[in-house]
């Protein structure tokens, strides 16, 4: 699978400006009034956005983790809810990209090319005892039937399909059951009322002897081996996307302010030192995260390719090692200077920069709530462990009621 060329992908990156600048004008006023993300994922799908990692010759743009997680970056600038929203459909592809060509495979991309969409279904609240799943999916005549409640389904409610992790009731096995959600037996809930990340649609999902095609059921033991890694490397993306956004709204805010102090610096805010320093330390923290983050994804795009290479298990091994540890490194750089910039913010702005209807207090919730996915302290620790006592990281975990 070959990847964009850097002119190549600057002109890719330079094709969906147009759109991140479009959707980045809805974005506070879709937050005020909470307003789901149906018209800008629909011009995602018009863009083909969800085929990026889709290799050219099956219709896709063929880029590479690098670069997909760039473009992710420019769309969380836009709004922050989208990389989220699309953060299993973009797992979902990675991990059909890491099996071998086939034409399951192949219909699969090609659902994708026409618009289709994948959403979540892993995570489960109430009555679960820790490295359970209530979820189940039973054999029937013409496929599977999968019945069980999800919370946290982020991405269901634009998309048409979920990856749904679940017990198989014949062997008792793990699995993850690709689900249709235009049938019956499925039910999305708008029903999410965290204080951030509010239009992701992470609600409940229910299944009811839902459908499944008999090739759509997956042993969850195959998934690809960098998937932890992946899927925080989204929500990074995210997190240095909402950087450069409080970067983009400190930097309008104090060029376009009118109002000053009679105790300030200058007879224009533009021209105060100390709230350029403001301005400038909040643009060295997004710029110190975008660094981190964009570094990071280079230890993917190895795993991947020596996945491909089918290289020894030893350099395999080591390889997802390190894509997990550079993905928990940038984990705790960008939770730490992320959230502080957008508190920070404010001392560049007025008492009027915190009026609902400008949303700025987004960039904060936002943030703050990204990076309460997959606790930073037990990533920190992680790290910790493994460079003092040469400990592997945490690659797959669980979450659950305690004994």
């Amino acid at each position: 699978m070959s990847e964009l060329t850097p002119a190549e992908f600057a002109a890719l990156t330079e094709q969906f400006r147009p759109l991140f600048n479009r959707i980045a004008e809805g974005a506070a006023g879709r937050e005020t009034n909470r307003t789901l993300l149906h018209e800008p994922i629909r011009w995602l799908k018009e863009a083909r956005f969800g085929t990026l990692r889709i290799p050219r010759e099956e219709g896709g743009f063929g880029v590479s983790l690098p670069q997909l997680f760039s473009l992710l970056t420019g769309l969380a600038e836009a709004d922050s809810n989208l990389p989220q929203a699309l953060r299993a459909h973009f797992a979902f592809i990675e991990d059909r990209l890491n099996q071998p060509a086939s034409d399951e495979r192949r219909r699969w991309f090609r659902r994708f090319v026409d618009g289709e969409l994948v959403g979540s279904g892993w995570s489960e609240i109430g009555a679960v005892k820790l490295g359970e799943v209530n979820t189940q999916v039973s054999p029937v005549q013409d496929g599977w039937a999968l019945s069980g409640e999800k919370f946290y389904s982020t991405g269901t409610l634009y998309a048409d399909w979920i990856d749904v992790y679940a017990q198989r009731t014949d062997n008792g096995r793990d699995v993850i059951a690709l689900v249709n959600t235009h049938q019956k037996g499925v039910e999305r809930d708008d029903d999410w009322d965290g204080f951030g990340q509010r239009l992701t649609g992470s609600g409940t999902t229910r299944f009811q002897e839902a459908h499944v095609e008999q090739p759509h059921v997956y042993d969850f033991s195959e998934r690809f081996r960098y998937q932890t890694a992946f899927y925080q490397h989204v929500l990074l993306a995210t997190l240095a996307g909402i950087g450069r956004a409080i970067v983009r709204d400190a930097a309008q805010g104090v060029a376009q302010r009118k109002r000053i102090y009679s105790h300030g610096n200058a007879p224009q805010v533009k021209q105060d030192v100390q709230v350029l320093q403001v301005v400038g330390q909040i643009s060295s923290w997004a710029w110190a995260v975008e660094a981190t983050v964009e570094r990071a994804t280079h230890s993917l795009q190895r795993a991947f390719e020596l996945q491909l290479r089918g290289a020894d298990e030893a350099e395999l091994h080591a390889a997802n090692v390190l894509a997990e540890v550079a993905s928990a490194r940038a984990q705790a750089v960008a939770v730490e200077l992320v959230t502080r910039a957008a508190t920070e913010l404010f001392n560049a702005l007025g008492a009027s920069d915190t009026r609902v209807s400008k949303a700025l207090d987004r960039h904060w919730r936002n943030a703050r709530t990204v990076s309460s996915h997959n606790p930073v302290i037990y990533k920190i620790r992680n790290v910790g462990d493994w460079e003092v006592n040469g400990k592997d990281p945490t690659f797959i975990w669980q979450i659950g009621n305690g004994g």
